[in-house]
């Protein structure tokens, strides 16, 4: 399975439009690859390099129950039936970089599972997890840097 985009390219720089300050517009995601068995897709985004800076690993995005037939997802919009889950900004929906510090690493990753989660909106990157538990069979990534103004 692969994970790509056409608003930047692996290991690239985030354009400034998706960070949390500056648009806040989620960047497009190409899907390809997808293992025939799968139901469903899930995606978190996060910031691991968040752990220096505020002690944890800094959610911007889950959203689950995305169609395994979705080849991709357009810049600022979520596949039809898929859903969001609260970020550590305290909100639903994407919540674009923002280091507080120095260049941080983000990465996504997206999962392909056996099952589609009953998950409500609003679930948080633990709950996904803990639903995913089990149910995955392929997973892929795509890193992206940011760095503040």
């Amino acid at each position: 399975m692969k994970l790509e985009s056409s608003s930047f390219k692996n290991g690239d720089t985030i354009p400034k439009k998706f960070g949390y300050k500056n648009g806040n517009e989620s960047p497009s995601l190409i899907i390809s690859d997808v293992p025939k068995s799968t139901k469903s897709l899930a995606l978190i985004m996060d910031d691991p390099d968040a752990m220096g800076a505020v002690g944890k690993v800094w959610v911007h995005w889950v959203l689950w129950n995305i169609s395994k037939d979705v080849g991709k997802i357009d810049e600022n919009s979520i596949p039809e039936n898929s859903i969001e889950g609260e970020t550590d900004f305290g909100e639903i929906g994407y919540g674009g970089p923002a280091p507080p510090d120095k260049e941080h690493t983000y990465i996504f990753k997206l999962y392909a599972l056996d099952t589609t989660l009953a998950l409500g909106k609003g679930s948080t990157k633990k709950d996904l997890e803990n639903s995913m538990k089990d149910h995955i069979i392929d997973e892929a990534k795509l890193i992206g840097k940011y760095a503040p103004q």
